[in-house]
């Protein structure tokens, strides 16, 4: 069977996987779970007992969850190198360098303005003091990457990489929690525009919003959560 990728709306850090998997063009289908609602479900521990996205299941069957470990599981299955550079080059070890710092330090400086955002009941004085706390730290993490960044078109070689998967599914959510305009970081900015560009983020992008697109290549379709669930819950 084809993997399958629970990724998450709206604006989930996934949409980046869901990318990778049309460069990697191997078969694959998703589903796609409201992160607001679906995904707080009680039945959904059934795939994650975190009730988090992304979550893979593999062609065996075998749920895999964590953005890493599917970012890892994507790049031993890319026999052509479409995604990630030789596993022992120093490429590959700039790649999962900087997939790392994405992952943590820099997609983690934001979940304050994601609590601040949800927190329900309202309390205005502890929202504020999480926005002002995360949005230095956006901005700090932001200084880190753009330092990391080199002269080449995309983060690792010239063409992209898994780690621009990640980047590119976090990036958004500067505009969004309005803590500074991209241009701020003028070699993050054109990374952004070169990967906004890509045909595979422009399709992951719409499906991720609900579009109705036309086919690609490797996608095979939807599965709805409820089926997901039944079938490879544990």
């Amino acid at each position: 069977m084809e993997p399958i990728l629970i990724y998450g709306f709206p604006l989930g850090s996934s949409m980046g996987l869901v990318a990778a998997l049309e460069w990697l063009g191997k078969p694959y289908r998703l589903c796609r779970v409201d992160m607001l609602g679906e995904m707080r479900d009680p039945s959904y521990a059934r795939i994650n007992a975190r009730h988090e996205t992304p979550a893979l299941i593999t062609g065996k069957g075998q749920v895999l969850t964590e953005t890493m470990a599917i970012a890892e599981w994507l790049a031993a299955r890319d026999d052509d190198r479409l995604v990630s550079p030789d596993p022992l080059s120093l490429d590959a070890d700039r790649m999962r360098q900087i997939m790392a710092f994405i992952n943590t330090g820099f997609t983690g400086a934001f979940s304050p303005l994601w609590v601040a955002l949800e927190m329900d009941p309202p309390r205005p004085a502890l929202q504020a003091a999480l926005r002002e706390y995360a949005k230095e730290a956006v901005i700090e993490r932001h200084d880190k990457l753009e330092a990391m960044v080199g002269n080449g078109p995309y983060l690792v070689g010239d063409r992209p990489t898994l780690a621009d998967a990640l980047f590119i599914g976090i990036a958004r959510w500067l505009e969004f929690h309005e803590v500074a305009e991209p241009v701020r970081w003028p070699k993050l900015a054109a990374l952004r525009t070169r990967l906004e560009a890509d045909p595979a983020v422009i399709y992951a992008t719409a499906l991720e919003s609900g579009d109705s697109v036309a086919g690609s290549g490797p996608f095979r379709g939807h599965v709805p959560l409820a089926e997901v669930i039944e079938r490879f819950g544990s």
